[in-house]
C-alpha cells in the first residue's frame, strides 16, 4: 500500500501568521502550522505537500494539479473562500475528499466572511480552532481514506 499524499494549500496573507493581527490569528507562524501538519501526517502514515500563495491563479493551478496526484486536499482559502467562484469551480473538479480549514470562526466574524464559496466543494469545514484545525483535518482524511480502502475490499 502506498502512502497517501495530502495537499495542504493555503491562500493569501497566511504567510503573515504570527505577525498579522495576533490577537485574532494567534502567535503561531505558518512554519509552525507546517511543522504541526508534518508531525501529524507522519503519525498517521500520510505524506503532505504544504504550500502557500497570495495568488488566486496559482492556488487554482495547485488545486488542478491535485486531480492526478493527491488522495485528499486540505485548503485554507483565506479571503478567497469568500470571493472566488473560480477556486470553488476548481475544487469541484476533484474526486478526492476536500476539507476546508479556517483559523478563526468565520461565522463569528464580519458578515462578508460568513459565507464561503469554497465550502460548497468541501466534504467538511473546520473553523475557529486555530492551527489544531489542520491536525483535525488530517485525522479526518486519514479516517476517510481508511474507510474507502475498507469499502473497496472484497469480503470473503
Amino acid at each position: 500500500m502506498s502512502t497517501h499524499l495530502i495537499a495542504i494549500l493555503n491562500g493569501p496573507n497566511l504567510n503573515l501568521l504570527g505577525t498579522r493581527e495576533p490577537t485574532l490569528y494567534g502567535a503561531a507562524t505558518l512554519g509552525d502550522v507546517e511543522s504541526l501538519c508534518a508531525e501529524t501526517a507522519e503519525a498517521l502514515g500520510l505524506a503532505i505537500d504544504f504550500r502557500q500563495t497570495n495568488s488566486e491563479g496559482e492556488l487554482i493551478s495547485w488545486v488542478q494539479e491535485c486531480r492526478d496526484r493527491a488522495s485528499g486536499v486540505i485548503i485554507n482559502p483565506a479571503g478567497y473562500g469568500h470571493t472566488s467562484i473560480a477556486l470553488m469551480d476548481a475544487l469541484l473538479t476533484l474526486e478526492c475528499p476536500v476539507i476546508e480549514v479556517h483559523l478563526t470562526n468565520i461565522h463569528r466574524r464580519e458578515p462578508f466572511r460568513r459565507h464561503s464559496y469554497t465550502s460548497e466543494a468541501a466534504l467538511g469545514m473546520i473553523c475557529g480552532l486555530g492551527p489544531r484545525g489542520y491536525a483535525l483535518a488530517l485525522q479526518a482524511l486519514a479516517d476517510i481514506l481508511a474507510e474507502e480502502e475498507t469499502d473497496g475490499e472484497e469480503t470473503p
